[in-house]
């Protein structure tokens, strides 16, 4: 038969009952900081890509702004714009692949951090 004494002890919740809503606070103010850090890296971090075997240069920032090109004037040839307007799209985007390794590497983390990396708009993970 359930006395008093045996109520009470059926409603304390095992492992010491709500989790602590301060706690949860300051860790996604944490977490919200390093993603901004990180963000703030990135867009001062400069990566490079080529074509061409180095023929045509790009350099971008980890965010993927488009920073310099290079121009080799060996890949100028009035006759074939064609063949240079390749290698400056083709240097681009090697670029871009290199910020979007970079992107990985410094928010990944902090994305899985977040819930498994998925649904965070504007990420490519």
């Amino acid at each position: 038969m359930l006395n008093e004494k045996n109520v009470e002890e059926l409603i304390v919740i095992p492992g010491g009952g709500q989790p602590n809503m301060q706690q949860l606070l300051q860790q996604a103010q944490k977490m919200q900081q390093d993603l901004q850090r990180a963000q703030e890296e990135l867009a001062n971090t400069e990566v490079d890509g080529q074509a061409g075997g180095g023929l045509v240069k790009a350099t971008v920032t980890g965010a993927g702004e488009l920073r310099a090109l290079k121009i080799d004037p060996k890949a100028v040839d009035p006759e074939d714009t064609e063949t240079l307007a390749d290698l400056i799209v083709a240097a681009v985007q090697a670029a871009n692949e290199n910020a979007q390794t970079l992107q990985q590497q410094k928010l990944g983390p902090l994305a899985q951090g977040l819930g498994g990396g998925t649904g965070i708009p504007g990420l490519p993970f």
